[in-house]
């Protein structure tokens, strides 16, 4: 990719309904807005509450009376392998829009869609390794306990890493044998419909996915639609609450994967070559708009000052611009008013008494884009709300403790509980800590996002998994049938 000639996009103007390209009810449409250039990129048709109610319908015709939650697990696994080769054949395509749309870096967002043909073909071979069925026996009788799919799924995904995302949620709820109705956001569309493409592609049996693009007033329609049996969601903590107490006004189940407010813990015992750069770009890749980002850097209080200063280099030689040019690391946020959001945590954080060390604002020489410097922020105490509160930007805060204890409950001092690393040579410490910190997963040594296990969180960081035979039980009902002796 190059930097000098502007990325055009494909647009769009039918919704993936039923699985069938379908004109929409209204001619309103989503612009899809450059984040580098503030240019218009592309159009997609905005969904409307009618869409919804045709894709929810069609799904549940689908799960009623198709076939496809009578197939056998092995059978859909062949479609679900079909899926991921096709998203292999738009890879390129998928991942320059992606770049394009949400200002992902091209090495991030090549990441992103790697993991997303990972997700398919872990997808098609989870039923090898799950029991749909088993035989119970107990003290005067014996049964078969039976997992049967959820019914009709609605899933709603973020933009900060769409198809991903998307795959991580459809795979395994088809791999269950539910049907599937997905809300993209508006922001970034274009990937997920060439997701849509794929799907179409595949050759799936009439009903069983949807696509459709739309805000928030056609999301919570499709949450509170009494056709959809399932929610599955991923965005901030704050939209999952509303999610949640839509979902328990008629039961229905749900799983949330939202915020996170992560923290790093350096020991006292370990070299500073071991743990950056790794670290720092945990928490500003992808501008960090990544909700499992290590944006809390914990470590012994003589050893701050050093810390300090050697993130400071990190994040003062980072290259900023154009993500299209292979050369930059940091692209721009994926929109004007999540730049206006970091910025206004960046004042808050000043406000509060924390020192700013680094960035804050507008790289120099890029006018144009919604661009914030990697920012830094050092002398934060755990009250502060820069160090509480998810800002969802390229923004870190360094926390001194006095012991290992301390840590742990500033780690454990938030209400969120997502991921989390911890770094000591003394592998002893690093486990009992990791034990110790109250996450959906913790690196020792590193810290990485392994998409083919559970995923999720504690507290207010979501509810249930995904990924793996976790995942998919979260798409299954269990009942038992009981037999006379």
């Amino acid at each position: 990719m190059t930097a000098t000639v502007p990325t055009v996009l494909k647009s769009y103007d039918k919704l993936l309904i039923g699985g069938r390209w379908t004109e929409p009810s209204s001619d309103k449409v989503i612009e899809v807005v450059s984040p580098i250039t503030e240019e218009l990129l592309a159009t997609v048709p905005e969904a409307q509450t009618e869409d919804i109610d045709k894709a929810v319908a069609a799904a549940r015709k689908a799960f009623d009376e198709g076939p496809w939650p009578r197939m056998t697990a092995a059978e859909r696994a062949v479609y679900l392998t079909r899926i991921g080769e096709e998203v292999a054949k738009r890879f390129d395509a998928m991942a320059e829009a992606f770049t394009a749309e949400i200002g992902a870096p091209a090495a991030a967002s090549t990441a992103f869609h790697n993991n997303a043909i990972k997700m398919w073909g872990d997808a098609s071979t989870l039923y090898q390794r799950f029991d749909f069925e088993e035989e119970r026996e107990w003290e005067g009788g014996h049964g078969t306990l039976v997992r049967e799919p959820v019914g009709v799924v609605a899933t709603i995904i973020p933009w900060n890493g769409p198809v991903a995302t998307a795959s991580l949620k459809i795979g395994p709820a088809l791999a269950a044998g539910c049907t599937v109705v997905l809300k993209p956001a508006p922001e970034g569309p274009v990937s997920t419909m060439m997701l849509a493409e794929a799907i179409e592609a595949a050759g799936l049996p009439e009903g069983v996915v949807s696509l459709l693009p739309g805000g928030r007033e056609v999301g919570e329609h499709l949450v509170s639609h009494p056709g959809v049996d399932k929610v599955a969601f991923t965005g901030s903590t704050a939209a999952g609450r509303r999610i949640m107490s839509l979902c328990a006004d008629r039961i229905a189940r749900v799983t949330l994967e939202l915020g996170g407010k992560s923290a790093g813990i350096i020991a006292d015992d370990i070299s500073l070559d071991e743990v950056f750069p790794g670290l720092a770009f945990a928490g500003i890749g992808h501008s960090g708009q990544v909700c499992a980002a290590i944006t809390r850097v914990l470590v012994p209080r003589e050893r701050q000052d050093e810390v300090v200063e050697t993130m400071k280099a990190i994040f003062e030689s980072v290259s900023i611009g154009d993500p299209r040019d292979d050369s930059v690391l940091l692209g721009p946020l994926a929109a004007e008013r999540q730049r206006t959001r970091v910025l206004d945590y960046i004042e808050i954080g000043k406000a509060e008494g924390a020192r700013l060390v680094t960035g804050g604002g507008r790289p120099a020489g890029l006018d144009k884009g919604w661009y914030v410097e990697p920012t830094l922020f050092a002398d934060v105490t755990p009250d502060m709300r820069i160090a509480q509160e998810e800002i969802f930007g390229p923004v870190v805060v360094v926390m001194p403790f006095d012991s290992i204890d301390e840590a742990i409950d500033i780690a454990n001092g938030t209400d969120y509980g997502l991921s989390g690393a911890v770094f000591a040579k003394d592998t002893a410490l690093a486990e009992s800590v990791a034990r110790r910190v109250r996450t959906g997963q913790i690196s020792i040594n590193g810290w990485d996002m392994c998409v083919t296990q559970p995923f999720g969180g504690y507290k207010q960081s979501g509810l249930g998994r995904e990924g793996n035979v976790e995942g998919l039980s979260a798409y299954l009902e269990t009942k038992l049938i009981q037999k006379a002796v």
